[in-house]
């Protein structure tokens, strides 16, 4: 039963972010009333081995929907085989000020600058260990807004620390558009710092608590082909478990959305689609199989993930594509495979 085409003309016909908190609240209310199988089916299970983990299925929310953690059981019941959650930072922060995300409905797609606006790490280690986990849970981490770039990889590992316990895979958010500096963190020696200081972390967890995270790295789509390739050697020659690509964009490739071209923030959705696939293509081509990448970007039809995974990624992951089509679309993508 899909009752989703309905209830986003409803939810359109608000701002974005209060029909964000509408339509979460709405699915909690499904979920508690036990009505989740009901209206969105029972969760296609078509288990995948990747990083050490069984997936129930390669179709996976993006980070940024359920930035606290606050809905993991009610979004596992829309039929994801893992949700990330986050990007969260070690303090609570408010994140950039209002309207800060806008949605081009003629190109379906959103353009969002919300900075990290969550209730800290916290508050999100106490609402995964209140759910169910009956799907795999990945936490994206960041760094406050007032941390100076120089600590940053300070923050990376207090978050780091923090989440260990509770994730399954952790994912290290160096290239969100909105934050100030972030995407710096992709290249050089801020990079392999902060990556050789993350997996001695990820080493002396392990055997703090007897159990081996994967950590993984989420890419932009800006950068250049010889970007990616230092990027992916870095990634390599730190021993990271995994990829993810891509994050929004800074690029507005035509858009027919002219009233909103102009606003800052990061491009999701069917415009970085072409971008994205490259990205992608490119990454897998220079790791060459050392690792495993999950791909996010543009996916608004189950044609759309196939194209990923064909081309060589391990899992997809869903935010914008989820927002304009629900649950069905993840279905949609099982069902062809």
């Amino acid at each position: 039963m899909n009752i989703y085409p309905l209830l986003r003309a409803v939810l359109f016909m608000f701002e974005p972010e209060r029909a964000h908190a509408l339509s979460m609240a709405a699915l909690e209310l499904v979920y508690r009333l036990k009505l989740s199988r009901l209206l969105f089916g029972r969760r296609r299970s078509v288990p995948v081995n990747v990083l050490g983990l069984t997936f129930p299925n390669a179709v996976g929310l993006a980070a940024g929907l359920d930035k606290n953690g606050d809905h993991i059981d009610a979004l596992a019941a829309c039929g994801f085989g893992f949700i990330e959650i986050g990007t969260v930072t070690p303090r609570a922060q408010p994140g950039n000020p209002k309207p800060r995300v806008f949605r081009l409905v003629k190109d379906d797609a959103l353009i969002n600058r919300m900075g990290f606006n969550n209730d800290g790490v916290d508050h999100l280690v106490e609402r995964v260990k209140a759910s169910k986990r009956d799907c795999i849970i990945g936490i994206n981490i960041g760094k406050n807004l007032d941390t100076p770039l120089e600590l940053a990889v300070d923050d990376y590992v207090r978050a780091f620390q923090r989440v260990y316990p509770y994730a399954d895979y952790v994912t290290v958010n160096i290239s969100s558009p909105n934050t100030p500096g972030l995407r710096d963190l992709q290249h050089g020696e801020q990079l392999r710092q902060l990556l050789h200081t993350l997996k001695q972390q990820q080493q002396q967890l392990a055997q703090q608590y007897q159990r081996y995270k994967p950590l993984l790295v989420k890419i932009a789509p800006d950068l250049s082909d010889d970007d990616i390739s230092d990027l992916a050697r870095t990634l390599i020659d730190n021993g990271i478990d995994g990829a993810i690509a891509t994050n929004t964009s800074n690029q507005r490739p035509d858009l027919t959305s002219a009233a909103f071209a102009s606003e800052q923030g990061g491009l999701s959705g069917r415009p970085i689609r072409q971008q994205a696939d490259h990205v992608l293509s490119v990454l897998l081509r220079e790791l060459d199989g050392k690792m495993p990448v999950i791909a996010v970007g543009g996916i608004m039809s189950a044609a759309d993930a196939q194209r990923k995974l064909q081309a060589g990624a391990s899992l997809v992951q869903l935010y914008t594509g989820f927002i304009y089509s629900g649950p069905a679309l993840i279905s949609s993508i099982l069902k062809e495979m």
